[in-house]
């Protein structure tokens, strides 16, 4: 039987700004890593002048007159620029059987003729409003939500974010795919020996993140060992204003300096309120750093039973899974290296290959029931 021909793919990142978007970056970069080498599809990226160079193996192509940038200014520029230029840049598309923007933001639309699939990471301002500001609802109400409704196949990173994005969206189930993130292992060495009196919190400074309670449950922790240290890394913690007694800020770091951290830490704590996925209890498992982390969105689905888990609501429950996680740190060593090895780009990549063949195959048959 002859295999279908490979599916052309627009993957569409005018709003990308390297060095800004967190989790989000390392998915795509890791994506355009892994489709280079797929023999399903044929990729060719699409990026403002401010990413260029960002796509790794696929071709790409830096889009004319749309510069991007980092500032909610800079982002509604590069809409404005986008919607000026839609012409071209449909035109630009007009070979692809799919277009996929896995910043989520359809920017521009493309032509009804062209498959749609959007990249939703989770619907945290709709279950947790309150943590972002009006413009910022405003625009994830224009630009994620009616993206997904419209979309022919959504793609998530769990099946916490997918139960959300049905219930909150009322998107069909089957119309949604999920597609894990994975680890490079290759990326992290795992320390088998000693490590330091230090925890590690890599995030950025945004609500959700629970710096607050953190600080609570360290100062607890600190009332039993005056030695123990806090190490923070991540943009956005200049907010967070004044820290306890033995919390270093070190602010956004270079990738060896995180590996060297995950490597050192005697443990990675983690109590975020809310997470589509959450990349970094499973990149200090693989450098072999014990894992203590919420209980919240899609933690426990990432974790299993390869980290202790805690009430990020409770700084005593916290301070309670530290201890816990210190003191099993050979056991959850172990469980970490083995939990690790479930998720690999090289199976995200492949779930989006359904994806797109799946959405192609949505368009076709509209395509045939309105002939």
């Amino acid at each position: 039987m002859t295999a279908p021909p490979p599916v052309d793919v627009a993957l569409a990142m005018l709003t990308l700004v390297p060095g800004a978007m967190g989790g989000s970056e390392t998915y795509a970069r890791a994506l355009t890593r892994e489709l280079a080498e797929s023999s399903d599809v044929t990729v060719t990226a699409y990026v403002a002048a401010v990413g260029a160079g960002f796509s790794q193996g696929v071709p790409e192509r830096v889009v004319p007159g749309v510069d991007g940038g980092p500032s909610t200014g800079s982002r509604l520029t590069t809409i404005f620029q986008a919607f000026v230029h839609r012409h071209a840049i449909r035109t630009s598309w007009a070979e692809a059987a799919v277009v996929h923007f896995p910043f989520t933001a359809p920017i521009p639309r493309p032509a009804a003729s062209t498959a749609v699939v959007v990249t939703l990471l989770d619907v945290q301002h709709l279950d947790l409003p309150d943590l972002f500001s009006r413009a910022e609802r405003a625009y994830r109400r224009r630009f994620y939500d009616a993206a997904a409704r419209h979309a022919d196949v959504v793609v998530t990173i769990s099946e916490f974010a997918k139960s959300r994005i049905v219930a909150r969206l009322a998107i069909e189930p089957e119309r949604v795919v999920v597609a894990p993130l994975g680890v490079d292992t290759t990326e992290f060495e795992p320390n088998l020996g000693q490590r330091e009196n230090l925890l590690l919190y890599p995030a950025r400074g945004w609500p959700h993140k629970n710096h607050a309670r953190l600080f609570q449950a360290f100062s607890l922790l600190r009332a039993d060992d005056p030695t123990l240290r806090l190490v923070l890394t991540g943009g956005d913690l200049e907010g967070l204003g004044p820290v306890p007694p033995g919390v270093e800020v070190r602010g956004l770091v270079g990738r060896d300096e995180l590996r060297q951290l995950y490597r050192t830490a005697g443990t990675l704590v983690f109590p975020s309120l809310y997470e589509g996925f959450g990349l970094p209890p499973l990149e200090a498992m693989a450098s072999g750093c014990p894992v203590a982390a919420s209980r919240s969105g899609a933690i426990p689905e990432i974790c299993g039973d390869a980290a202790v888990l805690f009430d990020a609501e409770d700084p005593g429950s916290i301070a309670a899974g530290v201890r816990e996680a210190l003191a099993r740190s050979d056991d959850l060593r172990d469980r970490g290296l083995a939990r690790v090895g479930s998720f690999t780009w090289t199976a995200c990549a492949s779930a989006h290959e359904h994806a797109y063949r799946l959405a192609s195959g949505v368009r076709r048959e509209a395509g045939s029931a309105r002939r």
